[in-house]
């Protein structure tokens, strides 16, 4: 070989290995970028629901007087239920403020605390109805504005005209926060309450149970159909025109916008079929429809992934067709089908968009207790309460977030965990 030859080799290589170079580095880069870009995304929402899991609580002593109350006859459920709770608790904000006298300094003073908290002292005296004529110290949830100042949402040196607690209201407070009296808590009505008008009354229980009732919904459906037409179209289904149009449909199906089985569902089963709305019984048929097409390919994946000798040597040794499916190839298929069967679940619990269709986005207050029921899903509380202007729901969405996220990263971390487990190679 000439020097020259050698010379425009040398050269060919030099520019091949400056191009390998110039990929790794840009690979390398993209990496990077998306670790940044994850980074700075779970750093923002952890920063932003961090607080969802606290909330500032007055303690105040209420005077249970069945005269305040309204309760003349204690055997009459009617008056337990209908009660006048929100007077006892402004009784004790009176007696803890003497001071205060004019009207409207009355009102800043009740709205110390929470609208709602009559119904945490409703759930006490029907929890245990002796209390009735009793004194008794209790913790109640304040107000969203002033959880907000306590956790630093509010810039108190601010003029009062742009803040959204008064200067009165700054002294009730730091009066109440000096005698021990205002603290923050562990919010556990964030996980024990459905949804509320008021922030620091709003959980994700109600939430929590739509989607954990849909979710069922769309397993006992969506895996036992899915599994047994990826094993039709895998074993017995003849090779033919017919069988190809099913199975690009299927993969077509796969890419539909969610959106598409949201309106599918709309027009078939709530108007012609007449199902109720906001049920997670039509909840989980709709995401069936949406995950059947995943569950299908996965299933027909880890069909394939089983080496045809284990067939040919049921076979040889007398079994039936159908036996060496359900004897010898299915248990060998099962761990790759469940892996394909969570991670569809784990796509349902996130989706919105279909739900949205069939009325799951009402404001729905009462916790969900069957699968006919009205309710509503994490997902599409999230995209309720990102929608509210109250600066409280900001970290209530954000603590939502962070809840979903851990569901899915423990499905996703099952669905690793069962491949590792059972996956054999062949």
């Amino acid at each position: 070989m000439s020097r020259s030859t050698i010379d425009i080799v040398n050269r060919n290589l030099a520019k091949r290995y400056a191009r390998e170079k110039r990929f790794r580095f840009f690979g390398f880069a993209s990496i990077i970028a998306g670790l940044a870009a994850l980074f700075f995304l779970m750093v923002t929402i952890v920063s932003n629901g961090w607080g969802a899991f606290t909330q500032s609580y007055v303690e105040l002593t209420l005077d249970l007087d069945p005269q305040v109350l309204s309760i003349s006859d204690p055997l009459d459920d009617d008056q337990w239920s209908y009660a006048n709770y929100a007077g006892v608790i402004k009784n004790s904000l009176r007696e803890r403020f003497p001071d205060i006298t004019s009207r409207r300094d009355k009102k800043r003073l009740y709205r110390v605390v929470s609208p709602g908290a009559s119904y945490q002292v409703n759930q006490l005296m029907q929890q245990d109805r002796s209390l009735l004529g009793q004194t008794v110290t209790v913790w109640l949830p304040a107000d969203d504005d002033v959880d907000s100042l306590i956790k630093g949402h509010i810039d108190r040196t601010r003029p009062e005209n742009e803040r959204r607690v008064s200067d009165e209201s700054l002294l009730i407070i730091d009066d109440l926060v000096n005698s021990g009296q205002l603290k923050r808590k562990f919010n556990n009505i964030f996980f024990t309450a459905g949804d509320s008008s008021e922030p620091e009354q709003a959980g994700i229980k109600g939430a929590m149970l739509g989607s954990f009732f849909t979710l069922i919904v769309a397993l006992l459906l969506s895996f036992p159909i899915g599994v047994a037409a990826a094993i039709y179209l895998e074993e017995f289904a003849p090779k033919n025109a017919w069988t190809d149009f099913i199975e690009v449909n299927i993969n077509n199906l796969a890419a539909v916008p969610s959106i598409v089985f949201g309106l599918l569902g709309l027009a078939v089963f709530l108007n012609w079929f007449g199902l109720p709305r906001s049920v997670p019984l039509v909840g989980g048929i709709v995401l069936t429809l949406m995950t059947l097409p995943t569950i299908i390919i996965s299933s027909r994946v880890a069909l394939k992934s089983v080496p045809p000798s284990i067939r040919e040597a049921a076979l040889g040794l007398g079994a039936s067709k159908m036996q060496t499916i359900f004897d010898h190839v299915l248990p060998l298929a099962l761990p790759g089908m469940l892996t394909g069967g969570i991670i569809g679940m784990a796509q349902a619990l996130g989706e919105t968009a279909p739900l949205l269709m069939i009325g799951m986005v009402a404001f729905i207050v009462d916790i969900p207790g069957s699968f006919t029921d009205p309710a509503t899903v994490l997902p599409v509380q999230i995209f309720l309460w990102s929608d509210s202007p109250e600066r409280a729901f900001v970290e209530r969405t954000s603590g939502a977030i962070m809840v979903l996220l851990m569901f899915l990263i423990l499905m996703n971390s099952i669905a690793v965990l069962l491949r590792k487990r059972f996956e054999r190679r062949w």
